[in-house]
C-alpha cells in the first residue's frame, strides 16, 4: 500500500535516526518520477530529516532554513499526510513545536513521526525488531559517524561518477 522506500524512511527514522540516511532513501523514491511530475511532499519529508540532523550536529542556520521549508510545503499539502498514514493534525502540530525549538536553538531531542495506521506501525515495529533494533529508540548523541556522516561517508562512487561525466564533456569538446 505504501511505497517501500517510505516504509525504509520511517523505519530509519524511528529507529537508527540516521536523519541523512532517511534523505538519501527518499530522494531515491522521489528521482523515481520525471522532474515535472515530482512529488512535492517527498521533498518536505526529505527536508524535515535534514533539518533533524542540522539540529543534532548544531547547525541551527540549516536547521531553521530546512525545517521552515518542510513545514511549508506538508503544511500546504497537509491531505497527503493522511494518505502517507500519518495523523494529520498532529503532524503539523509536531513540525510547528519543531519549528519554535529550532527557532530558539533549543538541543535536539528525537521525535516520533505519529502514524496513524496501525498496520504501517505494525510493519515499522517489526522491521525495527527484525533489524533487533527498538523503534521509537532515542538517538545516540555519542555516535560520530552518525553525527557527521555527510563528512565522514565514502564518496568513492559520486568522485568517479563526476568524473566521469567530466571526461565526457572534454571528449564532446564542451
Amino acid at each position: 500500500m505504501y511505497p517501500k522506500a517510505y516504509v525504509a524512511f520511517l523505519h530509519e527514522f524511528h529507529t537508527t535516526r540516521d536523519y541523512f540516511e532517511c534523505h538519501e532513501i527518499l530522494e531515491e523514491l522521489w528521482k523515481e518520477d520525471p522532474p515535472h511530475q515530482r512529488k512535492k511532499y517527498w521533498v518536505g519529508l526529505i527536508q524535515l530529516a535534514v533539518a533533524l540532523y542540522h539540529q543534532r550536529r548544531g547547525n541551527g542556520k540549516g536547521a531553521k532554513r530546512l525545517i521552515s521549508n518542510s513545514l511549508h510545503i506538508l503544511d500546504s499539502d497537509r491531505n497527503i499526510l493522511t494518505e502517507l498514514g500519518l495523523d494529520e493534525e498532529a503532524f503539523l502540530l509536531l513540525l510547528r513545536t519543531l519549528k519554535k525549538k529550532i527557532d530558539e536553538d533549543m538541543p535536539y531531542e528525537s521525535v516520533m513521526l505519529p502514524i496513524r495506521d496501525e498496520t504501517l506501525l505494525s510493519l515499522c515495529q517489526e522491521m525495527a525488531q527484525k533489524e533487533g533494533l527498538t523503534f521509537g529508540q532515542e538517538s545516540n548523541l555519542s555516535h560520530t559517524f552518525l553525527i557527521e556522516k555527510h563528512r565522514l561517508r565514502d564518496r568513492t562512487d559520486v568522485l568517479l561518477e563526476r568524473e566521469k561525466q567530466m571526461e565526457r564533456k572534454k571528449s564532446r569538446g564542451i
